[in-house]
């Protein structure tokens, strides 16, 4: 296992690094060191948690020099405001002892600020596409002077949408450039990004998309429904030692705060949740409140948690299974970071068993299956997507006498069915349908018959 030491650090870097508490470099730490001091394109496939911030800034600190000049030299794009923040922060922690200026840059906050903060000048840019696009457009800011150039949890960012910025971002870029990528997953939209912007690239791939990681337990529990995952998740959180500091993952918005809803009563002053409904204010400070302890069980979906390093979870729940096994992997890749030994939970409808299949084919792993625990309730409320179709159907054919006298005839004139205006009709008439062989031998006979 290579040190920090073999990596020849500048002095300013290996004393920041060592007041981290950083002993030895992870492996795409040191993989890709040499790589992107050499100036080569690197794109990076690695899983969440390995390291992948201190991977590419530890390189590009090494050769920043102090400068007056107000262009930003680095830009550093990643999908949301969230992980934006956290990776300025990281980056001020290395650069403790360096003299470097670090803006973040994201939507859903005042741009004047950010027009004022860039007007003052900045070595390194940290991004959301959206909004730089926005200040580049209007000035703001000037990309001609990007020396490099760095795109995180790319795959994520493709997902969102932002494939329309980052071709509009690339076009104000300097053709001369470095290029460094990192990602979770290779897809085709993240192959097709590579091949049109990216110069010979070099990859650096430290564990496939669907390896377990092998620090963290993994188990699961099938269940019936979604209020009886309520009750299995009350019933195992309530054990505070065991469930210290507990991220449970939900599907979408709606999921979110169903389940925060329903954990309220019981879990009130221990409870926060994120997602993307949510203000900004309100996500930083229910983040930065389950980072410190304050909170102990964070609600979030997807997208709001995806690469953001938050300390110690000792469990990760997967209160609804992934649809994208990918998904699976970025979620349980939460907890047992640093090499820490982590827990990761999975609950599944029958629904949803084709779901858990796909994580477990991704794996080529059999998630091990928990029994269902004695004592807990069995729920007989139904969410709206859980109930049947059936209740809700209606019957075309009912007799008018069984409908109740709240049903009517319509009134004449509102019988009238739209034949698509009398232009229409003559051009219909005009123009009809070819007749085929039979058609034309029926007509025949008729006139004939007409005639005698």
């Amino acid at each position: 296992m290579s040190t920090f030491d073999e990596l020849k650090l500048s002095n300013p870097l290996r004393n920041a690094i060592e007041e981290l508490g950083f002993e030895t470099p992870t492996p795409i730490q040191s993989q890709s060191f040499a790589v992107i001091r050499s100036g080569k394109d690197v794109v990076g496939i690695a899983q969440t948690g390995t390291g992948k911030t201190l991977a590419f800034m530890m390189p590009l600190l090494m050769d920043v020099k102090y400068s007056k000049d107000i262009h930003p030299k680095i830009l550093v794009m990643a999908p949301t405001r969230e992980l934006v923040l956290q990776i300025a922060e990281r980056i001020e922690e290395f650069a403790k002892y360096i003299n470097v200026r670090v803006l973040p840059i994201y939507g859903g906050t005042n741009i004047n600020t950010q027009k004022r903060a860039l007007a003052d000048g900045a070595d390194i840019i940290v991004a959301t596409p959206g909004r730089l696009y926005d200040l580049a457009l209007n000035g703001n800011v000037q990309l001609k002077a990007i020396k490099k150039l760095v795109i995180d949890e790319v795959d994520v960012m493709l997902d969102l949408g932002f494939r329309f910025q980052l071709n509009n971002i690339f076009e104000l870029l300097p053709e001369k450039r470095q290029n460094i990528m990192f990602s979770a997953t290779m897809t085709e939209e993240v192959d097709a990004l590579i091949d049109s912007f990216f110069r010979f690239p070099q990859k650096i791939a430290i564990a496939i998309s669907g390896t377990p990681l092998d620090n963290i337990l993994q188990e699961c529990y099938a269940v019936q429904n979604f209020y009886t995952k309520v009750n299995l998740l009350k019933d195992l959180i309530h054990d505070k030692e065991k469930y210290r500091k507990v991220l449970v993952f939900v599907s979408n918005k709606r999921s979110a705060d169903r389940l925060f809803e329903a954990l309220d009563e019981d879990f009130g002053n221990e409870l926060c949740v994120i997602h993307s409904n949510k203000t900004q204010n309100y996500r930083m400070r229910s983040i930065e409140q389950f980072d410190k302890g304050v909170n102990r069980i964070l609600v979030s979906t997807d997208v709001m948690a995806r690469g953001i390093d938050l300390d110690r979870i000792s469990h990760v729940i997967n209160f609804d299974t992934p649809f994208y096994p990918e998904n699976y992997m970025h979620r349980i890749g939460r907890t047992g970071r640093a090499e820490q030994k982590g827990n990761s939970l999975l609950f599944y409808t029958e629904k949803e068993t084709a779901a858990k299949e796909r994580i477990e084919e991704l794996m080529d792993y059999s998630i091990p299956e928990n029994e269902f625990p004695d004592g807990i309730e069995i729920a007989q409320q139904l969410t709206p997507e859980e109930r049947p179709r059936d209740a809700e159907s209606y019957v075309p054919n009912q007799a008018i006498d069984e409908r109740g006298p709240g049903f009517h005839e319509k009134k004449e004139k509102n019988k009238k069915v739209n034949l698509g205006g009398s232009y229409q009709r003559e051009i219909a008439k005009k123009y009809k349908k070819p007749k085929t062989r039979g058609d034309k031998t029926y007509h025949k006979r008729n006139r004939t018959k007409k005639k005698k």
